[in-house]
């Protein structure tokens, strides 16, 4: 059997991880997840689960393996994967069965299911067939890899990321100029459209700067199977939108969804879960729609571009009085983007 030090635990398991972020953004609405098997400190085959309906991490490692020829040495390897196996039926079968009829020896995962129904199955599953089963190996970076699967697993509803560009004095524009964010900012604006499964924004800033809210300079190459996301707008009238706006002419327009009079924004994220899979959302809205978002509780994760500029105007971040309660920031991270600074972090 391969070696069971917890230092080779987490080597292997990181492997797994850098696999399963290849499918960040693609996955939904299941969740990326990565799975590397070893023995003998040699990796016999590994992949990632890329598009939801197709096999999972588990099932493209255990036939990796085969296609390499390493399928004798199955019995009595270990597989890592960031998430507790599946152990039910849905689109494919369940992956606690490949993993049984693979004859691996040991299963070492990051993240547990986070559905009550499912939880904890995979362990009892494969020790009734002599499998050792260990996990919660690197957990918290499995964890941060599933969180917005886990939270809309949890809540039927999206992972909210709002992401806001503004001057150092908090305004949304500038007087001469349409863009605030730096070369290399906009790259990371266009990362996080690539890692999210829909953008939504509200009527006046379809009116006002005719967006086409596609993925065209991410910092990394996404893969050739990530569809454009979906983009949402958000109107009192339909009739508003002009009908020759990049969203309702480009190749694209399948993609656009007009919602006209939302009256519940929780109600239209569940509905958004419901109907079309969305599990990670990308804000980049205006203030007046980012308040409402804010007021309600809504927002998940914050993303914001900060430009080395003072210009003053009528467009402020978060415009109105007081919010009802403060957002407070856990994880935070500063990234310097030069010549911007990006703030980013989870909203208690």
């Amino acid at each position: 059997m391969d070696d069971l030090s917890p230092n080779q635990d987490y080597l292997w398991m990181m492997r797994a991880v850098e696999l399963a972020r290849r499918g960040v953004g693609t996955t939904s609405p299941n969740p990326p997840v990565g799975a590397v098997i070893v023995r003998d400190g040699f990796i016999l085959g590994e992949g990632h689960h890329e598009i939801a309906g197709e096999l999972h991490a588990e099932r493209r490692a255990i036939d990796n393996a085969r296609w390499k020829g390493n399928e004798q040495w199955l019995k009595g390897s270990t597989i890592y994967v960031t998430l507790e196996p599946c152990s039910s039926y849905g689109r494919t079968p369940p992956c606690t069965e490949a993993i049984i009829e693979a004859g691996i020896s040991r299963v070492v995962y990051g993240a547990v299911d986070p559905d009550e129904r499912h939880r904890g199955r995979a362990d009892e599953i494969l020790r009734a067939h002599g499998i050792e089963v260990e996990h919660g190996v690197c957990g918290e970076v499995c964890e941060i890899l599933v969180r917005p699967w886990a939270w809309s697993v949890k809540h039927r509803r999206p992972w909210v990321l709002a992401k806001v560009a503004t001057t150092m004095d908090g305004r949304m524009t500038r007087r001469d100029d349409r863009w605030l964010s730096s070369p290399k900012a906009l790259r990371n604006a266009h990362q996080l459209r690539a890692e999210s499964d829909a953008i939504l924004v509200g009527g006046g800033t379809v009116r006002m700067d005719d967006p086409a809210l596609t993925i065209r300079t991410p910092l990394q190459v996404p893969s050739p199977r990530k569809k454009q996301p979906y983009r949402i707008v958000l109107t009192r009238d339909r009739n508003s939108i002009p009908a020759d706006c990049q969203l309702l002419t480009d190749k694209y327009a399948d993609r656009t969804i007009i919602l006209e009079q939302v009256s519940d924004l929780k109600v239209m994220l569940e509905e958004l879960y419901s109907r079309y899979g969305i599990v990670n959302l990308l804000l980049e809205c205006g203030g007046q729609l980012l308040r409402h978002f804010l007021e309600e509780g809504l927002v998940n994760e914050w993303v914001q571009d900060i430009a080395p500029i003072l210009g003053g105007g009528p467009a402020p971040m978060v415009p109105g009085d007081y919010l009802k309660r403060e957002c407070r920031f856990r994880e935070e991270e500063i990234l310097a983007c030069e010549p911007d600074i990006i703030l980013r972090g989870i909203l208690e």
